[in-house]
């Protein structure tokens, strides 16, 4: 492909409204235009990275023989209203009518549309289990679209389904599936953590994150050097119940005006935040519930919502915390409460002895509370956020914190989505079993950015070799020299027909192609300079920087030793 001909509108200046690196490399690169917020036209050099990376899903993907298919993306409303999922999924559906007022949804995803398939067309065990996957265009009206690719409200996504007849052959597709995804980032050249996630909205058991390390990322990457590692949502600390033989001290009520704050009490009461239990006032599925936790920890409403397995959990507003306890905030507590239907504490409060709660009046707490004799919780349970420095649940390494990218995440459904929609197979003894589910997602349109972000430079892209979007970048330093020229021709037609070439043949001036290449980003760099009437050029290693001299001759197979 010659320069010249090719479209590349690049950019001098990064636009002042793009926060990530990946998001201004693509802009000043010519890759990416924002249409609307949330949602871009992929140009041509970010159209053949797409089309890389979605070569080598499909690779592996068939290399596990999982067959690839297309759905539609407007999808009738009665399909995830039968999953339920119509009412529950939230604001980021984009829903529908059509002009006979009838309900569609634009898909963010096909768990409903690939299920309803199978269960028209499989009845019997002797069918499964198999698999089948779709790269397409995804919609989810995201509040805060924003870091370009990274959160978009159009997005493109490999989302893939299994289908077995029982756990085990679920079990086997689904390490399956994680191998083939490790693969295909080893590919793309990203760096991943499989990390411990929550299924969230998708439902199922098991769930499997594959996060990119990045400064820019939006999630918390929790990890040990020893190998443990858990999205912040889902990580676990060590805790061991701890026999406290501390006497117990007699309860007392103590005055605490306008204090607000958990370090206010602490300071106020000469205490350290250990020796407080939080409680706090959540509506879960329209029911209050109290938690409590330990004075110095926030709670973590993912594992309290998996906990309590409703479908909707929020904080209890500070006027309907008034209404149900005719306390104001910050004097609630556990002692003779009658407002909540369970009582949940956290593992850490086991270990607790002569501790300060709210003491059910405004303006007051009690002091020297204990378990089983002041009150005794309905529940103890991990609901607490871990903190960096923690012990993982081994108690033999440090957590770390990184920032990171989500980039694949694969779930063990089980019967969900089965049940819902009437998706049977007759087993072995002809009776009809519910088909047993897995779904696995990448973000296709994601991995452009996350592989950006961890392969660049202070001036551009340095493209991993697999998914460059071209291999070579042929310049020609001066278009007026006819030598460099009869040269530069006679090398690029040499060159394309082994690799995917770029020729810069524009007449721009030295630095101007240098920049370009630079957002570029094509792993080897051929330059045609001052020295080709002596029959010798330069090759550039982008990624090490590294550049060797040439006779033309030996260009062909040093590239091709190179890039194999």
């Amino acid at each position: 492909m010659k320069q010249s001909k090719f479209f590349m509108p690049t950019l001098k200046e990064t636009p002042s409204d793009a926060e990530a690196v990946s998001h201004q490399l693509m802009l000043r690169g010519g890759y990416v235009r924002q249409v609307t917020a949330g949602v871009y036209s992929y140009l041509p050099l970010a159209n053949r990275v797409l089309s890389k990376v979605s070569q080598i899903i499909r690779e592996e993907m068939e290399a596990i023989d999982s067959s690839e298919m297309m759905m539609p993306e407007l999808l009738p409303a009665s399909l995830w209203q039968k999953s339920g999922r119509y009412d529950s999924y939230g604001p980021n559906l984009f829903k529908l009518k059509d002009r006979h007022e009838r309900d569609f949804i634009l898909g963010p995803t096909h768990e409903e549309t690939f299920t309803e398939i199978v269960a028209q067309e499989i009845k019997s065990y002797k069918r499964l289990p198999f698999s089948l996957f779709q790269i397409q265009t995804k919609f989810r009206d995201e509040n805060r679209p924003r870091f370009g690719l990274l959160r978009g409200r159009e997005f493109i996504m490999k989302d893939g389904y299994s289908f077995a007849s029982n756990y085990e052959q679920l079990d086997q597709q689904y390490e399956d599936m994680k191998n083939a995804y490790l693969k295909i980032f080893a590919r793309t050249g990203v760096e991943v953590k499989p990390i411990i996630g929550d299924a969230g909205a998708m439902g199922g058991s098991d769930s499997l994150e594959f996060g990119a390390p990045a400064a820019i990322g939006e999630d918390t990457i929790v990890y040990t050097d020893s190998g443990y590692a858990a999205n912040i949502e889902m990580a676990s600390s060590y805790f061991v119940k701890e026999e406290n033989n501390a006497p117990l001290q007699d309860v007392e009520k103590v005055a605490t005006p306008n204090i607000k704050t958990i370090a206010d009490l602490a300071d106020f009461l000469k205490i350290s935040e250990k020796d407080i239990v939080k409680s706090v006032v959540y509506i879960a599925d329209e029911t209050p519930v109290l938690v409590l936790i330990r004075g110095d920890q926030e709670v973590n409403e993912v594992k309290l919502k998996n906990l309590l397995q409703v479908e909707d959990l929020r904080l209890a507003t500070n006027d309907e915390q008034f209404e149900l306890t005719q306390v104001k905030a910050g004097s609630i507590g556990p002692v003779g409460q009658n407002f909540a239907k369970e009582v949940i504490a956290d593992c850490n409060v086991q270990n607790m002895a002569n501790f300060v709660v709210g003491a059910n009046e405004t303006g007051f707490q009690l002091k020297n509370i204990n378990l089983n004799r002041d009150f005794t919780p309905d529940n103890f349970a991990d609901i607490t956020v871990v903190k960096e420095g923690e012990l993982d649940p081994t108690g033999k390494a440090e957590l770390k914190f990184t920032r990171g990218i989500e980039i694949g995440h694969i779930f063990k459904l089980g019967t969900r989505y089965s049940e819902a929609m009437n998706a049977k197979f007759l087993d072995e003894n002809g009776k009809a079993q519910p088909v047993i589910m897995g779904s696995y997602g990448i973000g296709v349109s994601r991995l452009l950015s996350a592989i950006i972000e961890q392969h660049h430079d202070d001036r551009g892209i340095l493209w991993p070799k697999e998914v460059a979007p071209f291999e070579v970048h042929l310049i020609q330093m001066k278009m007026n020299n006819d030598e460099q020229t009869q040269i530069s021709e006679k090398m690029y037609q040499d060159l394309q027909s082994k690799f995917e070439v770029l020729y810069d043949d524009r007449a721009e001036r030295p630095g101007v192609k240098f920049a370009d290449a630079d957002l570029l980003g094509a792993p080897f760099r051929v330059i045609i300079g001052k020295k080709a009437a002596e029959g010798i050029v330069e090759v550039k290693n982008n990624q090490t920087k590294e550049a060797v001299e040439l006779q033309i001759s030996e260009v062909a197979n040093y590239l091709k030793n190179e890039i194999g």
